[in-house]
């Protein structure tokens, strides 16, 4: 192409052509996508599912990545010499330019062939604890959740002393995968072992103490155990370990100041605080009722020394005489 006596190298009537064809296309297929999109958010109306709604947009997205490259591919490289030599460049040059981006894009790839999440899973991925409410190519979009105060140290700080959500949507790259360790809590089995420490005066009756503790997580934990059971057998069965005794137990630890009671029990990975919170409602209840104290690291004078007074001095003394005065 030549232009006020200046030939533009690469620029012909040939690569015009194949650039309109290719907006056109392009166009075209993005159109066809922004219908299907509109068709099944009707749809999401009468289908509750969140799973359903991502894997659909999951699947609408892979797809039209996949026509989007093949139509250009098309276009543009007709032929298989000039294809491999373009391919070559365009992966060397993305292997050097966009790492991080490359790497994330196989990050979603490993998270969705290894089933390693899924929406609406709790996780922790790059330090990030919460739900996940995206998956894209590149990121992960978490709703931030706070932590328990045995791992408030933990970066990055937080105010919320429980596992509630913090109104924070945080963006983890996908890469962050190959980095660090994925822990998520609810994938096979959305159910957690919890612990309650419960410190006691060594005075108390320790065993009507553990019965109350007994009964009142059972109470609270009775549905969770139901739906627990079997898919904890089916773990056993799927990866070939022990499972381990989902029925509350109080475990006794003995201090230099108390007795300690830790009560272990399966709870639903949401609502922790909710039912720990009841739980400690009914403790205190029961064990204000049986006359149960709960220690503490206050301090108890028990008794005082005995003092010695002596008798005043008689009233004839000069030295009295002279306080008197004064």
């Amino acid at each position: 192409m030549e232009f006020l006596g200046i030939k533009f190298v690469g620029i012909n009537a040939e690569n015009g052509q194949k650039l309109l064809l290719t907006v056109v296309m392009v166009a075209s297929i993005l159109f066809i996508k922004w219908c299907t999109s509109w068709v099944l958010r009707n749809i999401y109306l009468h289908h509750r599912s969140r799973k359903f709604h991502f894997w659909t947009r999951q699947g609408i997205n892979l797809f039209t990545a996949f026509i989007v490259l093949l139509t250009v591919l098309s276009i543009w490289f007709d032929d298989p010499t000039r294809l491999a030599t373009g391919l070559g460049l365009v992966t060397a040059g993305l292997a050097f330019a966009l790492q991080k981006v490359v790497t994330s894009f196989a990050g979603y790839l490993v998270i969705m062939r290894g089933n390693t999440f899924n929406i609406g899973d709790r996780i922790t991925m790059g330090g990030i604890r919460g739900d996940v409410i995206a998956l894209g190519f590149l990121q992960t979009t978490i709703m931030e959740m706070g932590q328990p105060p045995s791992v408030q140290g933990a970066d990055p700080a937080m105010w919320i002393k429980a596992r509630q959500f913090t109104g924070r949507i945080v963006t983890v790259t996908n890469d962050k995968i190959f980095e660090t360790a994925v822990y998520n809590y609810s994938r096979d089995f959305p159910f957690i072992w919890e612990e309650m420490n419960i410190p006691l005066k060594y005075d108390v009756d320790r065993v009507l103490a553990e019965n109350i503790i007994t009964k009142v997580v059972q109470k609270y934990t009775e549905e969770p155990l139901k739906k627990a059971s079997p898919l904890l057998e089916n773990i056993a069965i799927k990866y070939g370990i022990q499972g381990d005794d989902i029925l509350p137990k109080v475990y006794y630890r003995l201090t230099s100041d108390w007795l300690e009671l830790t009560v272990r029990f399966i709870i639903d990975v949401h609502g922790i605080r909710d039912t720990k919170d009841q739980i400690c409602r009914d403790l205190l209840d029961k064990f204000d009722e049986h006359n149960i104290e709960i220690a503490s690291t206050t301090f108890e004078i028990v008794g005082l020394p005995t003092l010695a007074f002596d008798k005043m001095p008689p009233r004839n003394n000069p030295l009295q005489r002279e306080f008197h005065e004064q």
